[in-house]
């Protein structure tokens, strides 16, 4: 199940993305990035192993402060 990860901060890049998770059952971290500058655009998506641990990760990660923001964390909308 994918995790949307909205307001990071423009330093956060996928291996400070995969620290925030580290204590879950968390893979495939990617903060989405600016085709033409390479800069991040502020968010990302993390896939949880179950939707249990992902509804976990989103009351507890959700409003928490990270580098002076507040994460958006919610299930993402996946087209399958």
């Amino acid at each position: 199940m994918k995790l949307y990860v909205g307001n990071l901060s423009w330093g956060i890049d996928d291996a400070a993305l995969g620290d925030i998770f580290a204590e879950y059952d968390a893979s495939d971290m990617a903060v989405v990035s600016d085709m033409n500058t390479g800069r991040s655009r502020g968010f990302g998506f993390v896939t949880m192993s179950s939707a249990e641990e992902a509804e976990m990760v989103v009351s507890q990660l959700n409003g928490q402060d990270v580098d002076g923001r507040v994460l958006r964390v919610n299930i993402a909308n996946v087209d399958k």
